[in-house]
């Protein structure tokens, strides 16, 4: 089973991990007379996703083949979403409910640049799905309930301590992330739920420093806020993935270290692998454009044009520097998924 990280970048990890740790959140409202009485009735749309993943797809080495974490009912056909990472590449999904059923389930659609996967069950569970809420209505301070697969046991009290940018090292940027405390230790796929009983955001990282940079270590949770979904949501169900040009794609793992951008892994095979990159080289511009940071690095590359457009790349390997040029690529080219 994949487990979850202990933070939002690891030099060692290749993408954020479920965070099933089989511990049970204890609240004061863990019998449920304490929740508002719209959270408790949303709590049996939250359940258990499980999938297994072929060993020789490419992220079995990485994110395992064997994942556990939760998802939200949506409708009355089944439909649940989850956190991407969960299914990728995935060959069998199990959607587990209140009731304790098992039930077989299939790939609806994956959006790589808000990280939200959609399944469906090869049967209706018959319970009331979750509506959604504005995650805009969330700002610092703001109440909510992080719940997973259990109801009110696996229910957990929590205050918004930030709205703001959040950059992972696996190409990905999300603008207006939601980061909560305390931490809620069964983050991957969990619902936010809002004091109306509303879907808020979904589970996707476990992170240190919840309450911001420079503001003391605190360990907290990121959600996806469920506004990234709206807008997306009919073609995402439709088609299972968007019409619009895909981004470009390096195929790299980059963190920020001392003040530098510094390359912490390569996809096999993948565009930066195929140009001669190496774990340990620093980034400093594309296309003569210096870089800041991470979210800089992402923005200047997917706006030099679609997926398969060179891209130069100015670096330091061993003190020395060089520049390369890298055809970038299409990350769904590079995963097999159910819907493909």
């Amino acid at each position: 089973m994949a487990r979850g990280l202990n933070g939002s970048t690891n030099g060692g990890g290749h993408w954020p991990l479920p965070g099933q740790e089989h511990v049970v959140a204890q609240t004061p409202g863990s019998d449920g007379t304490n929740l508002p009485p719209p959270v408790r009735a949303a709590l049996p749309a939250v359940v258990g996703v499980r999938t297994t993943i072929p060993a020789d797809r490419r992220t079995a080495r990485t994110l395992g083949t064997e994942r556990e974490g939760h998802g939200i009912l949506l409708d009355d056909e089944g439909l649940v979403v989850t956190i991407g990472y969960l299914i990728m590449e995935a060959d069998t999904v199990t959607i587990t409910d209140i009731d304790g059923r098992d039930l077989p389930a299939h790939i609806v659609g994956y959006d790589y640049e808000s990280g939200f996967g959609l399944v469906r069950t090869d049967v209706p569970m018959g319970h009331r799905p979750l509506r959604f809420g504005d995650s805009d209505s969330l700002m610092l301070r703001s109440e909510a309930y992080a719940a997973g697969l259990g109801g009110a046991k696996a229910t957990l009290k929590i205050k918004v301590a930030g709205r703001r940018e959040f950059a992972g090292y696996w190409e990905y940027l999300l603008d207006n992330a939601i980061f909560t405390v305390p931490a809620y230790p069964l983050w991957g796929g969990s619902a936010l739920i809002g004091l109306d009983g509303d879907l808020l955001g979904v589970g996707s990282l476990l992170v240190p420093e919840a309450l911001g940079p420079g503001a003391p270590a605190f360990p907290g949770n990121m959600y996806v806020p469920i506004n990234r979904l709206k807008p997306i949501f009919h073609e995402l169900v439709s088609t299972g993935r968007l019409s619009t040009p895909a981004r470009p794609w390096l195929g790299v793992y980059t963190l920020e270290y001392m003040g530098q951008l510094v390359v912490s892994g390569i996809f096999d095979g993948g565009p930066a692998d195929r140009a001669g990159l190496q774990r340990g080289d620093v980034l400093h511009a594309l296309n003569d454009d210096v870089l800041d940071d991470l979210a800089d690095l992402y923005r200047k590359l997917w706006s030099s044009g679609p997926a398969g457009t060179a891209v130069r790349l100015r670096m330091e390997r061993d003190n020395d520097a060089f520049e390369v040029t890298v055809r970038t690529g299409d990350r769904a080219d590079y995963h097999k998924f159910g819907t493909d």
